[in-house]
């Protein structure tokens, strides 16, 4: 029987008070976050993790209990994962790893568990649905440094990005749409759709990082998506009680930290336009796949009380894709379809970023 290893990377969060700051220090010490030379980076993720994990991040993590719900919920969807791709698996074996970035199971862990498992290929799935050198290629660079120490040879198929799969975009807009529906059971006919992306500095999407470009072109599929479901709803009944004009939407960035210029417009900014425009608004995190505190504590509790403090007439947030069906479906047809795929590719195995794009992982790839 062959046996297929799929590697789900992801960020990783603290799973207690005391590894807040010794998971900050980890993520500030990536070279892809800060760029600095290793002396500067030691200092400034030093100080950094220090800091933050006496206030914002500490104050934050403390809502979810002093640890972080990422790993629970990625490990949730790594067993919906591999159930899906044991079912009628035709004389194959698969079985999903957890791998995360910053905090425990951490690539070294999780390469001496795969060698040991001995599979004939191994299959790496970002949960990162659009690609950028902060995410998915220092994920890809840790593994492939842990896995050059053991000696794990086994042949790899990389899947950098899949910012427009179709079991993404629909169980995306079934979501929102859940909080369309209810925003209209609330009075409100036309609420704006927040599409809310973690931000990154200018400087690294000015450096040919093509994360921004992606998210973009994700938002605008689940609206496109959104308005035919709209617009066959109205057909249907003329006293349905849906909304009959276009989709009314935008993109936003949040998470900022530091003082560079980050990606906009910024969350604060779309909030305070909504209010300018006396709008009720739906977030949806359509860069995340996972409930984390950049969901539960940011978008749930920090920005629904700015947004009650503006005076918006509603405010509501759809939840990430999860475990849902749909979505796992998905991410079952890509690993199946990518496995005779030895190489990087995005989705379908097509380059999807424009040239100017030149830290595209595709083009970049043959330094993995």
């Amino acid at each position: 029987m062959k046996k297929i290893a799929v590697i789900l990377y992801n960020l990783g969060g603290p799973d207690s008070k005391d590894s807040i700051k010794p998971f900050l220090f980890n993520f500030f010490m990536d070279p892809n976050i800060i760029g600095a030379p290793a002396p500067i980076r030691f200092f400034l993720a030093k100080y950094i993790s220090i800091k933050r994990s006496r206030r914002e991040a500490g104050d934050s993590y403390r809502e979810l209990g002093d640890k972080s719900p990422l790993l629970a919920n990625t490990n949730a969807q790594k067993d919906a994962l591999e159930k899906t791709l044991n079912e009628n698996a035709n004389g194959i074996e698969y079985k999903v790893f957890t791998c995360m970035r910053y905090w425990h199971p951490m690539a070294p862990q999780v390469v001496e568990e795969v060698k040991s498992w001995s599979p004939d290929h191994i299959v790496q799935l970002p949960l990162y649905p659009q690609f950028s050198t902060t995410t998915t290629w220092s994920a890809l660079q840790s593994w492939k440094s842990a896995a050059d120490k053991v000696g794990l040879k086994a042949p790899r198929s990389t899947i950098c990005c899949y910012s427009e799969n179709e079991g993404f975009l629909e169980t995306s807009a079934v979501h929102i749409r859940e909080k369309i529906e209810q925003a209209q059971k609330d009075g409100h006919t036309a609420p704006r759709i927040l599409f809310s992306a973690h931000g990154l500095p200018e400087k690294i999407v000015n450096g040919g990082d093509p994360y921004q470009h992606q998210c973009e072109r994700t938002a605008a599929k689940i609206a496109e998506k959104l308005s035919i479901v709209i617009s066959s709803d109205s057909k249907k009944s003329e006293s349905a009680n849906t909304l009959s004009q276009p989709v009314d939407w935008q993109i936003c960035y949040q998470s900022r930290v530091g003082p560079l210029k980050w990606i906009g417009p910024s969350i604060e900014e779309a909030l305070r336009k909504a209010a300018t425009d006396n709008k009720p608004v739906i977030v949806y995190p359509h860069a995340f796949t996972q409930e984390h505190v950049e969901t539960l504590v940011e978008l749930d509790v920090e920005y629904a009380h700015m947004a009650k403090d503006l005076g918006l007439p509603g405010y509501y947030r759809a939840k990430t894709v999860g475990t849902n069906p749909v979505f796992i479906n998905a991410l079952a047809t890509l690993v199946k379809t990518h496995t005779e795929k030895p190489v990087t590719c995005a989705e379908g195995g097509k380059c999807i970023c424009p040239e100017k794009f030149t830290r595209c992982c595709m083009r970049a790839a043959s330094t993995l």
